[in-house]
């Protein structure tokens, strides 16, 4: 009798990772919506990371957009919306390369957030140099608040 004793190894993260592309997936075909902490999305292949800042003058928000020619982003700002979307295309599928892996996500990119009252729409810039995207949401300069004596009677 031959018995071979063979060890499989068991990746636990591989499980992980199934679950979020699930979730991933899952979320895009819903869509929410929140403020520039939060997003709304549609239909889109993938997501872009975008990370927000906030400091006295502005929001800042950067988005990772590798590979992307610049004529592929768009930025628009509509009904309290800032749009951020475009396409990733796939380089030429060649025939004498044989893939093992491929990871690097493709296709449609699409992300709304809304825009809060205390930014100036009308100053809101971009800049996208090196596959990073930097928006900048200027804030209105803030008023003093009126103050008023109310009669009690």
């Amino acid at each position: 009798m031959n018995v071979r004793n063979e060890i499989t190894k068991w990746n636990p993260f591989r499980e992980l990772d199934e679950l979020q592309d699930r979730m991933k997936s899952l979320f895009l075909r819903s869509g929410d919506s929140g403020s520039l902490l939060g997003h709304t999305t549609t239909e889109a292949d993938w997501l872009p990371a975008v990370d927000v800042a906030e400091d006295d003058k502005e929001f800042t928000l950067t988005a990772d957009l590798p590979d992307i020619p610049k004529d592929q982003v768009k930025v628009s700002v509509k009904n309290g919306f800032l749009t951020i979307q475009g396409e990733r295309h796939q380089e030429k599928e060649e025939k004498k390369k044989k893939y093992h892996r491929i990871e690097r996500s493709y296709g449609k990119y699409f992300r709304r957030f809304q825009v809060p009252d205390s930014v100036d729409a009308s100053k809101i810039e971009a800049a996208y140099t090196d596959g990073v995207l930097t928006v900048h949401l200027p804030k209105c300069p803030e008023k003093a608040p009126a103050t008023q004596k109310i009669e009690v009677r």
